[in-house]
């Protein structure tokens, strides 16, 4: 088992940054990729980006994020990490790491960003 633990969410302005933290613990040896998602109210919950392979080297993010959020993983510290800037309303959700080897899909339980003048 993997456990997962969010933090780094809150209140931004419009233009801001955040960088939010994943913490795996548990059997994360098995582990290789981690994916970010978020759920905006009343929506499905959407890819965001994430860092796949071994190497930790495949680095993905969807169309409407890309140029503004990266996404690493520290496999030292067994901590993932999603940079976000020039934050906008439309960013405001809840968001979530998602752990995965090549049997299992782990997650952790989110943390809330708000982008709001």
């Amino acid at each position: 088992q993997v456990q997962l633990v969010e933090s780094g969410g809150g209140l931004v302005r419009p233009g801001g940054t955040l960088r939010l933290s994943c913490v795996a613990s548990g059997s994360i040896w098995d582990m290789d990729s981690m994916y970010w998602y978020r759920q905006a109210p009343g929506q499905q919950r959407a890819f965001v980006a994430g860092v796949a392979g071994r190497t930790r080297s495949n680095q993905l993010s969807h169309d409407s994020v890309k140029g503004r959020v990266t996404a690493s993983w520290d496999t030292a510290k067994g901590t993932g990490y999603l940079l976000m800037t020039d934050l906008n309303p439309a960013d405001t959700a809840v968001y979530f790491c998602n752990a995965r080897s090549t049997t299992d899909s782990f997650w952790g339980q989110g943390t809330q960003v708000t982008v709001s003048s």
